[in-house]
């Protein structure tokens, strides 16, 4: 005994819903991350632009005081009144005659200026005009050199004397407050990610529920209850055009295997009959020594069944080929007239013992593959040699213009009903099975028409002209229209 062949694990990976939810919130952490840093660095431009208003506000305040209030004695002698003034403890002040060492100094933490080009006295302090460097724990630090005139009364007694102002405003109140900022919007960006990734989640767990509800529905679907259809009412218009296409397309698969289950079993019934007649007849012939002349009948009835099978296999696998044609058929041109003449006189003989005769018009020509064509003419002929009333007339007419060319056999046959006419072309498919015995039909000839038709993308009809006369119609594509099936070797009858 074969051992079972080890049934591999179900392969698993992500929820729709986790995958959506994680995309969310990949979405939401770009969208936070990307607006902090733009808080950041809207904050940290604001409070450079405040530091440097105050610095800019201050130094302009030592020029005015300097050239209204003070000479530059008073100005050594009460250092401590310009040093409060600078804000920061941090901040420096350097003040001195151009050239000298300065007079007025505050550096608590020895930063060492940046070379700078003192601004003239009368040109206001601009934020272009700062400089910005950085202390060794990255504080940075806004720079500006600017000249003060100074009032009457200097050290040589001449007029108006310049001094230098050197200032700086270390930013480390702003530093502190941006480092804080900083991680309350880090806080702020990592909780509204969170949130929006569970309130997305929730959503989607919710918004999918009709999707659920499909799939259960559709996991009830089975061959054994292929009426089940989706539910539409209620459904988003998304999921209700869905619902629409699937429910579409389980009508054809339900089609498609009722028709096979009914194909499977005409098709077992068929193939039965011979079967049992060749087994019943050997079984016969070996119940006791026979002569060789009745071995030989033997053998020629077998043949005969034989021979009957090969053809229903034969018509079989040509309709399953032509079910699945995607290439084109190799068509030419042909006279009608010749061609039919050929298929009348092929039956004539049939047709005479039957007391049947033909009546042929035709003009034009064809455009087609002419096997096929004379393979699906001459079932129809058969077709009303075997079924027509006996002693009547079969019309065969036929014509072509610029839409294409069109085939028509009539018969007289009063049996046949419009029940009987809408089946004519099902596969194994009889109107009289009493007939069709005596016939040997197996009910693929029409069927075999029907796919030699669609093969050329054209059609086959059967009507009623009038009563007691049924047609059977054959139309043509022009030659500009070429079908698209591939060539197929129609199997005999």
């Amino acid at each position: 005994m074969n051992a079972a062949a080890p049934v591999s694990p179900p392969v698993r990976g992500w929820t729709l819903t986790a995958r959506v939810t994680a995309l969310f919130a990949l979405m939401s952490s770009l969208v936070v991350t990307g607006l902090g840093f733009y808080l950041d660095r809207a904050a940290s431009d604001a409070l450079s632009l405040r530091a440097d208003q105050a610095l800019i506000g201050r130094v302009e305040h030592f020029r005015n005081l300097m050239h209204d209030l003070y000479n530059v004695e008073q100005m050594e002698q009460r250092p401590a009144l310009f040093e409060s003034m600078m804000g920061n403890e941090q901040d420096v002040r350097i003040f001195r005659r151009l050239g000298e060492a300065p007079f007025i100094q505050s550096n608590p933490d020895h930063l060492t200026p940046p070379t700078m080009t003192p601004l003239p006295v009368r040109t206001p302090v601009t934020s272009a005009s700062l400089l910005t460097s950085e202390r060794a724990d990255g504080v940075r630090v806004r720079w500006v050199s600017a000249l003060a005139d100074v009032g009457k009364g200097g050290k040589d007694g001449k007029d108006g004397e310049v001094v230098e102002i050197v200032a700086a405003y270390v930013m480390v109140q702003e530093d502190q407050m941006m480092r804080s900022y900083r991680w309350r919007i880090a806080g702020a960006a990592a909780g509204a990610i969170v949130l929006t990734a569970l309130l997305g989640f929730l959503l989607l767990r919710r918004g999918l529920q009709p999707l659920e509800a499909m799939s259960q529905r559709a996991a009830q679907i089975t061959p054994d209850h292929l009426s089940a259809r989706l539910e539409q009412h209620g459904m988003p218009a998304e999921l209700r055009r869905v619902a629409l296409s699937f429910n579409a397309m389980l009508d054809r698969l339900e089609a498609g295997y009722d028709h096979l289950a009914q194909f499977s079993g005409d098709l077992a019934h068929e193939i039965r009959t011979p079967i049992n007649v060749l087994m019943g007849q050997s079984q016969v012939a070996l119940g006791q020594r026979r002569t060789p002349e009745e071995y030989e009948q033997l053998l020629e009835s077998n043949v005969e069944e034989l021979q009957r099978l090969a053809r229903i296999v034969e018509n079989i696998l040509f309709l399953a080929q032509a079910d699945h044609a995607t290439l084109a058929v190799d068509c030419t041109s042909f006279d009608l007239q010749e061609e039919l003449g050929k298929i009348t006189d092929y039956f004539e003989g049939i047709a005479d013992e039957r007391g049947m005769r033909f009546e042929l018009q035709a003009q034009g020509t064809c455009h087609a593959n002419l096997v096929m064509w004379r393979r699906a003419v001459s079932n129809l002929v058969i077709n009303a040699v075997r079924y027509g009333e006996a002693d009547s007339v079969i019309r065969i007419a036929a014509e072509s213009d610029a839409n294409g060319s069109r085939i028509l056999v009539e018969n007289r046959s009063d049996a046949v009903t419009a029940q009987v006419m809408v089946r004519m072309f099902d596969r194994f498919y009889r109107g009289d099975r009493s007939r069709s015995a005596f016939t040997e039909s197996n009910g693929l000839g029409l069927a075999i028409v029907k796919a030699i038709m669609a093969l050329h993308r054209g059609t086959a009809t059967v009507t009623s002209p009038q009563p007691g006369w049924i047609r059977l119609n054959l139309s043509f594509a022009p030659a500009a229209q070429a079908p698209l099936p591939p060539p197929l070797q129609p199997a005999a009858s």
